[in-house]
């Protein structure tokens, strides 16, 4: 009887322990040069790469997959559990349905990414303000997509005409270069890669404002279940290969 008992106590702690190191689901979506498949085949992206050491450094299992960005709020939403998604922003709204690491990356500011046409008028207007008041305008918006707090409230706030899409950072450049719309506000890693890969982008105008919201950080988010043990090992992990401040 003893022996059956220790035996029994033995398969229950290897249980538990299989459980605990049973790997975190880790999505990532679709936006070079941050993440995306390389002739569509190899996962490739420097914020990819920086998460998968991360997620080595802290000794937390992990597999990595690829998903669209509304897929992966809605399984935050829906409550999915072992569950995390790399380079974020934080926002209150995501912030009632998934638990935020240390800053992971910090962006540079947005710019202004417009067809030569428009250019001078762009130029024209000395702030965001009076340029997302202009009528005459069309924006460009990647439906879903975050712009960070300060420029989604100015667009939802927008006097401009509004072509809003689903669909990925470098469709909607193309559609811009091709003259669907007038403008768009840019990640400039997604400019200085997309340029390059796609010619008929190097027709569009970079422009900068000095109002320009400075850039957000970037963060990892992870469903409410997984442990606070887990994400502390997440944030020591990136705090040790990282400059960016603590919050």
């Amino acid at each position: 009887m003893l022996q059956k008992c220790l035996i029994g106590l033995l398969a229950s702690a290897s249980a538990a322990s299989v459980l605990a190191e049973a790997p975190l689901t880790v999505a990532w979506r679709e936006k070079p040069p941050y993440y995306y498949f390389d002739e569509g085949k190899v996962a490739k992206g420097f914020m990819l790469e920086r998460a998968k050491q991360v997620f080595a450094a802290a000794g937390v299992p992990a597999v990595f997959v690829n998903e669209p960005q509304k897929r992966i709020w809605a399984n935050f939403s829906h409550g999915n559990p072992n569950y995390c998604s790399i380079s974020w922003y934080r926002l209150p709204e995501r912030e009632a349905v998934a638990q935020f690491s240390v800053p992971l990356h910090a962006d540079l500011p947005h710019a202004v990414l417009a067809v030569p046409a428009v250019a001078a008028r762009i130029r024209s207007h000395p702030n965001l303000k009076s340029l997302l008041s202009d009528k005459t305008l069309t924006l460009a918006v990647i439906d879903g997509v975050s712009y960070g707090p300060e420029l989604d409230a100015l667009i939802a706030a927008s006097q401009n005409r509004i072509m809003r899409r689903t669909v990925e950072t470098s469709a909607m450049f193309r559609m811009v270069a091709f003259g669907r719309a007038d403008y768009l506000f840019v990640d400039r890693e997604d400019w200085n890669y997309l340029r390059l890969k796609y010619p008929e982008l190097q027709s569009l105008v970079l422009i900068d404002f000095a109002d320009m919201p400075p850039g957000l950080k970037r963060h990892i988010v992870c469903s409410r279940d997984v442990p606070a043990e887990t994400m502390e090992r997440l944030n020591r992990a990136i705090l040790a290969r990282n400059d960016t401040p603590r919050r």
